[in-house]
């Protein structure tokens, strides 16, 4: 029995899914389809359907069966579309993970953006950029992202902290 497929790449100047699919890409990941197909020129990347998410709630929040092997097929493929390496210290892929409902959510999940930064990709980042601040200034986005989306705590602290230390600093 073959398993159902459950992700959908874009890039390249083409995608597997279209405008109309909303209700199996969620809105964002439509929309995305639409662009990519219209030859606007978005980065490259997949979406998890929405029907992936049905059956991880159905299935007690396990993932089903062949979901996790499609992404990484998927991740694979994005690497090799956008030239670099997810993990890699020297080229790193970064991506972005937006959640994206059929229809807008109240309480939805925020983006996390720059999944990928850590302290040796960062490295790489500095090396592609020539821009450290900017590095560094991804890669704090990225650690408060995920500790507020992901995590759930409070986004209050990291912008304390930010604004402790730019004192501190005068910038």
């Amino acid at each position: 029995m073959a398993t159902k497929k459950y992700v959908y790449f874009f890039g390249s100047g083409k995608a597997e899914g279209q405008g109309d699919m909303k209700d199996l890409l969620g809105g964002k990941g439509a929309g995305l389809a639409e662009m990519t197909n219209l030859g606007v020129p978005v980065p490259a990347g997949f979406t998890i359907s929405t029907e992936a998410c049905v059956a991880y709630f159905k299935n007690k929040r396990k993932y089903p069966p062949g979901l996790w092997e499609e992404v990484l097929r998927y991740m694979k493929r994005l690497e090799s579309t956008m030239g670099s390496k997810f993990g890699d210290p020297s080229n790193p892929l970064l991506v972005s993970v937006r959640s994206g409902a059929r229809a807008s959510m109240p309480g939805m999940m925020d983006t996390v953006l720059n999944l990928g930064l850590n302290d040796r990709t960062i490295q790489g980042l500095i090396r592609k950029t020539n821009n450290e601040r900017f590095a560094y200034d991804a890669y704090r986005r990225f650690i408060a992202m995920f500790s507020t989306v992901v995590m759930d705590l409070k986004r209050e602290r990291f912008e304390e902290v930010l604004k402790e230390k730019k004192a501190e600093t005068g910038s």
